[in-house]
């Protein structure tokens, strides 16, 4: 009689190199079924995910109770390679994952609501500076907050997410599935659009209205950021810095008109013409100079000739009385 009355043998222990490989062989030949080929995850080292969108993935996910009893034993088996092939698509990830047979694994996640999208991208349009750092996790820590918060966040919560496994396990979430919510993680390291594409969003549009919001900026003459001129001119095909150029350039041009008031430019006018009429007015004084100095010159000379002194200018003559005889 078997353990608990049951006369059943144990079943053969099959190693887990052995259980991935067939897991892998039953991924190809799905994955040929719908002209792709399989993309098994391998993860090196304990750490399963390393950046920014992977480690929000699984915080996410670790923070809800309903996930996190069944977790650890998907650590597990994503860790030891049991993750075959995932294959994400818009709303869809379908997975194959090793276990005592190949499990097919299908998890179905809701799209964003479009009024949590169009918050997102007004909350996040002056903080976004360029496609490169959104997928690459550089921003500041306001925008990421944004991003990774609970409910109207980025990412999905256990009622917006839909699991089905293959497996006979009965739970809601079994290991197998835990494995693949954890391979998504890692996969987000290295294709962090990956995550837009499943809430059926475009990241383009986020970066569309942080793009839009730093024009306003220019226009405005606000600072534009090193990244919105480099980054988004080169994605959107718009030269930030001539804009701010420009509009620098005009505000000059407007204080320095300003300065030159009409009495002013009125003052500088007659400046200039009685600065022109100077060497006329000092050649005619000369003149006249010349001209008296030559007429007295020519009296002297006259007076010379006749013996005779020149008459005083004012001389007075007197009569004498003459006496009576």
């Amino acid at each position: 009689m078997g353990w608990y009355g049951m006369d059943d043998e144990w079943p053969e222990y099959v190693p887990v190199y052995r259980r991935v490989a067939a897991a892998r062989r039953h991924a190809e030949q799905r994955a040929e079924q719908s002209g792709r080929q399989a993309e098994p995850v391998r993860i090196s080292g304990r750490e399963i995910v390393k950046t920014f969108w992977g480690k929000a993935w699984c915080r996410n996910l670790e923070n809800y109770s309903d996930f996190s009893n069944r977790l650890p034993r998907g650590r597990t088996y994503a860790r030891n390679g049991s993750v075959a092939d995932v294959h994400v698509t818009q709303g869809l990830v379908e997975a194959v994952v090793a276990g005592s047979y190949a499990y097919d694994v299908r998890i179905e996640i809701k799209p964003l609501a479009a009024s949590t999208w169009r918050a997102i991208k007004r909350d996040c349009a002056t903080s976004i500076g360029s496609l490169l750092d959104l997928l690459a996790g550089r921003l500041a820590d306001d925008v990421m907050r944004r991003l990774t918060q609970p409910d109207d966040g980025m990412f999905p919560s256990p009622r917006q997410i839909a699991l089905r496994c293959s497996c006979p396990d009965g739970a809601r979430l079994c290991k197998h599935l835990a494995a693949v919510l954890y391979a998504i993680g890692h996969r987000l390291d290295t294709q962090p659009e990956l995550l837009f594409l499943l809430r059926g969003v475009d990241q383009q549009e986020l970066v569309s209205a942080a793009t839009r919001e730093s024009v306003s900026q220019a226009v405005r003459g606000q600072v534009v950021s090193e990244l919105a001129e480099d980054d988004l001119g080169d994605i959107f095909g718009i030269d930030l810095g001539a804009v701010a150029a420009a509009k620098k350039k005009t505000a000059t041009k407007k204080r320095s008109t300003k300065k030159v008031s009409v009495p002013k430019a009125k003052a500088s006018k007659k400046a200039t013409k009685k600065k022109a009429q100077q060497p006329a007015v000092k050649k005619a004084a000369q003149k006249k100079a010349a001209k008296k100095t030559a007429t007295k010159k020519g009296g002297k000379k006259a007076a010379a000739k006749t013996g005779r002194k020149a008459a005083p200018a004012k001389a007075s003559v007197k009569k004498r009385k003459q006496p009576r005889s």
